[in-house]
């Protein structure tokens, strides 16, 4: 059982895991190196804790202990832990470079994971001299209340590992899945037409984006495709499309959105940003 987590990125998917952990009776170490980012991280986690405790999802006097469970930090010296978490942007190299980074100041034993929702975990694992080490471990927006996780395993892993990281994601009580690294490992995989026909039928004018979420809705979806990808992040929705097209030979039925794209370039990300394909009173890190 793990008792103390480390967690770097405190971004929208950092600070959800470090709530799940922290909710959990698990000691929580926060790091962004951005000062900014640790504040916004702070105020997002106070008031999900609030949202919580108003719907009695979290007994109120347990709200203040799991706040005191998380230590928000902008100093890489301070991620020390038996487990590390990297929440940072989906980039290989930014990623195997912050691993390389935390092993000079862990010891031997330290295991590491990386939330990649789209990336290759065993070119990140292969390149550091400890691939055995890494494995995948995919969580859905919001982590803290996505039951689901994806477990990636590599053809470096241990079975140590392997084991330790299937008891951690039930630790956390979530549903966890194992799958070998592949493109989009399960979820985002399957999930890439629900997101890409929908862009298609906007962008031909077959149908208008509030029409088409409501109609998914009716058929028995929690959420439109618009409302989803606003909600997850129009730039992290656009780069995993990228990357399933690279990775898969560039088919034609996987070609990303173009319309996606121009939002992208336009910084209209979804729910973070205030806009999206729908608009939205604020950015929900304020």
């Amino acid at each position: 059982m793990e008792s103390l987590v480390c967690i770097c990125g405190a971004g929208t998917m950092g600070r959800g895991i470090a709530l799940a952990a922290a909710s959990q009776g698990i000691s929580v170490i926060l790091y962004d190196l951005d000062p900014e980012t640790i504040h916004s991280a702070t105020s997002a986690i106070k008031k999900e804790l609030e949202l919580l405790t108003g719907k009695k999802q979290t007994p109120a006097e347990e709200k203040e202990n799991i706040l005191r469970r998380i230590t928000f930090t902008s100093l890489i010296s301070d991620c020390r832990a038996p487990l590390i978490i990297e929440a940072i942007l989906e980039k290989t190299e930014a990623k195997s470079a912050l691993f390389l980074e935390l092993a000079r100041i862990n010891n031997d034993e330290t295991l590491f994971v990386t939330n990649t929702s789209s990336l290759s975990v065993t070119r990140i694992a292969g390149q550091t001299p400890f691939p055995e080490r890494i494995a995948g471990l995919h969580f859905f927006n919001p982590a803290n209340r996505m039951k689901l996780v994806e477990i990636i395993r590599t053809k470096y892993i241990s079975e140590y590992v392997l084991q330790r990281i299937i008891a951690f994601a039930g630790q956390l009580g979530k549903t966890a899945v194992v799958c070998r690294d592949a493109p989009g490992f399960i979820v985002n995989h399957v999930a890439r037409p629900f997101y890409l026909e929908a862009l298609r039928l906007a962008e031909t004018g077959t149908a208008d984006r509030t029409t088409i979420d409501k109609l998914m809705e009716s058929a028995g979806f929690k959420m439109g495709p618009f409302h989803l990808m606003d909600l997850i992040g129009n730039d992290i929705n656009y780069t995993v499309s990228c990357s399933l097209y690279e990775a898969l030979g560039r088919p034609d039925r996987l070609k990303p959105s173009a319309l996606q794209e121009a939002m992208v370039q336009r910084g209209e990300l979804g729910k973070k940003t205030g806009s999206g394909f729908f608009q939205y009173t604020k950015p929900v890190s304020e």
